[in-house]
């Protein structure tokens, strides 16, 4: 082994009981050979991902109002046996607001995963 790849130095770290439980689980499931291994590859390939709850918030309650809209169009085509131009157009609406979050969404997720 080259003498730049000697790995002679230790990283020390604190972590409580809980955590501890949690990085031997994570490392039991990850099917790697060596806890040091395990640990450099989540400090060099791991990811910190940032979620907006907020905003996950508002794609759930956009969701929500769009199942919401579609159960009355459903209950009102059930009723008077007729579909209205105007009830797709809302479902349209509803829709196109929520598919571009959700592709940004999806992009996001794409680049975690390479």
């Amino acid at each position: 082994m080259k003498d730049e790849n000697k790995r002679d130095l230790y990283l020390k770290v604190r972590v409580s009981q809980a955590e501890m439980d949690a990085i031997k689980r994570k490392f039991a499931n990850s099917g790697m050979n060596t806890f040091s291994g395990f640990v450099r590859a989540m400090i060099f390939e791991g990811y910190i991902v940032h979620i907006d709850e907020d905003e996950m918030k508002r794609l759930c309650n956009l969701a929500s109002n769009i199942a919401n809209s579609i159960n009355q169009i459903a209950h009102r085509a059930n009723v008077t046996n007729k579909v209205y131009k105007e009830d797709i157009e809302d479902i349209k609406s509803l829709a196109d607001q929520l598919i571009q979050p959700l592709l940004f969404l999806q992009s996001k997720c794409l680049q975690l995963k390479h």
